[in-house]
């Protein structure tokens, strides 16, 4: 038995943080039930600001000017936030200074799944990795010396990974990536799709993502 799982996201998204969170709890339920069951998860890009400068803009001004202001913004924080805490996710959104570019983040991850291979796990320390940069540490993850940084501490080779970053290689693979998901009408992240045949948008609670797996499983892997 195989399922597979495609993951459309963004890193600085913060539903897409707590929905990896959910993501990586129906999976250890699922394990639980279908040891024997290959997992094949893969990341899909998604630009939840495409029009965001490749050097980053200022975070909070921008979300004040997109939401109506300052208590809008707090009211934001303070809903994401409660959610977060029941997922294990202390949000910091206060350290963010600026809304980053993801083009390069997404790059990091193609390039990832890329060269690793089998060893999804570095692929998943990395993914995990990039949200905490964003949402707990306040780093700009659109600062390629900073993708570097986070790519070394999962185990990859800093020197390599910052000469990909400084070339355009697999720029136009990721854009299309992006313009694949919405021409399949995802609009919103966090999107999951089971095996090619069913999907979960938004943030789902573990048990339904898990109830999606079952259904997907039942079902089969598309020829």
């Amino acid at each position: 038995m195989k399922l597979a799982i495609d993951v459309v996201s963004d890193v600085v998204c913060p539903w897409c943080f707590i929905g990896k969170r959910h993501l990586d709890r129906a999976l250890a339920l699922w394990r639980e039930e279908q040891p024997d069951c290959e997992v094949i998860l893969h990341w899909r890009p998604f630009f939840l600001n495409p029009d965001t400068p490749a050097a980053g803009e200022p975070y909070r001004p921008f979300l004040e000017k997109k939401f109506g202001g300052a208590k809008q913004v707090e009211e934001l924080w303070q809903r994401v936030g409660e959610a977060g805490r029941r997922a294990g996710i202390e949000f910091a959104f206060e350290k963010i200074e600026l809304r980053a570019n993801t083009l390069d983040a997404h790059r990091l991850i193609h390039h990832a799944q890329a060269i690793v291979g089998a060893d999804a796990t570095v692929t998943e320390r990395l993914v995990e990795a990039l949200f905490a940069a964003q949402f707990l540490e306040g780093r700009h993850v659109g600062d390629r010396a900073v993708l570097a940084d986070v790519a070394a501490a999962c185990g990859l080779d800093r020197k390599a990974v910052l000469a990909y970053l400084e070339s355009d290689t697999d720029s136009a693979a990721v854009r299309g990536g992006a313009v694949e998901a919405q021409r399949k009408g995802i609009n919103g992240v966090p999107f999951f799709i089971f095996n090619n045949r069913l999907a979960a948008s938004g943030a789902q609670p573990p048990e339904a993502l898990l109830q999606v797996m079952r259904q997907a499983a039942q079902e089969g892997t598309p020829a």
